[in-house]
């Protein structure tokens, strides 16, 4: 089981390429992936994120990439004309405005000119970078998966030791649901003595009553399912990647949760019906933290 939260980060280093790899995950409801990387890997950018999806598939994921490229490579000048040449014309400008002042201007004198030339700086993107990009983020992606399988436990251990509190909530609401008709039939049966003043009771017609409030009051198939839902969601806690299982189970048992409450007509079941939503909500709350 994998939280969607983590961080991880993969370096590839031999001495003439540098290049690091860093994500950062967050919670989200799909595979949402954000680059940020020097210019030169703008090409390969559908590679990066085919390697992300190997690994992932839930979560918000920042990419940071670095790069410095060590290697030995000819040096490239490059001159901005267009700058030179306002040089060039500012420079008129100021000779027809000041004809006394000495013309010293040459090419070279130019060429000095802040930024008028400049050395060009550009990595061209090879084998050896590609090769070094795929090392540094697989690495990073190892790593953060380690940490997310970390975090995952965690929240796998804590839903567990809530769905076996709503086990015990569904094992108490099945042992008092049985005496609700019983006790039900009691007191209708002494309010209607109250009211008949000792005149002889309707036996059979106060059995229908009662047969009509066990049958709207019977709660027997929600508490199956709940026991349903507690089996396959240990069940599912067993897989890796369990996230819209358990948020698509986790509906189901609010749903029946609901239901008990609404339909037991009674105040401990109620009670007992709200500790169970009360887990259920918490359960739901850690579900949005899972891939």
């Amino acid at each position: 089981m994998l939280s969607m939260t983590g961080y991880g980060k993969g370096v590839y280093d031999d001495n003439e390429i540098e290049l690091t790899c860093e994500i950062k995950t967050v919670n989200n409801r799909y595979l949402d992936i954000s680059i940020k990387s020097p210019r030169v890997f703008s090409s390969c950018e559908d590679v990066i994120r085919k390697i992300v999806k190997e690994k992932l598939t839930r979560g918000h994921a920042d990419l940071y990439i670095s790069l410095k490229d060590k290697r030995e490579k000819e040096v490239s000048l490059v001159v901005d004309t267009a700058l030179a040449r306002s040089y060039f014309q500012v420079a008129q400008t100021l000779k027809a405005e000041i004809p006394e002042l000495p013309d010293d201007l040459t090419l070279t004198s130019v060429l000095r000119y802040p930024d008028v030339l400049k050395q060009d700086d550009s990595v061209v993107l090879d084998e050896p970078l590609v090769n070094a990009l795929k090392s540094a983020l697989n690495s990073a992606l190892d790593n953060l998966n380690a940490m997310r399988l970390i975090e995952g436990e965690k929240l796998k251990a804590d839903m567990l030791s809530r769905v076996a509190f709503i086990e015990k909530t569904v094992e108490e609401i099945t042992e008092r649901a049985p005496s609700i008709a019983k006790e039900y039939k009691d007191k209708l049966t002494a309010r209607v003595a109250e009211y008949l003043n000792g005149a002889g009771i309707d036996e059979s017609r106060l059995l229908t009553e009662v047969a009509v409030f066990t049958d709207k009051s019977n709660i027997d198939e929600e508490l199956t399912r709940l026991r349903s839902h507690i089996s396959q969601f240990r069940d599912i806690c067993k897989e890796s990647v369990v996230g819209r299982k358990l948020d698509f189970l986790v509906q189901e048992f609010n749903r029946e949760a609901n239901t008990t409450c609404s339909k037991s007509n009674d105040v401990t079941i109620t009670r007992l019906g709200l500790a169970l939503k009360n887990e259920i909500e918490k359960i739901r709350e850690q579900v949005q933290n899972l891939e």
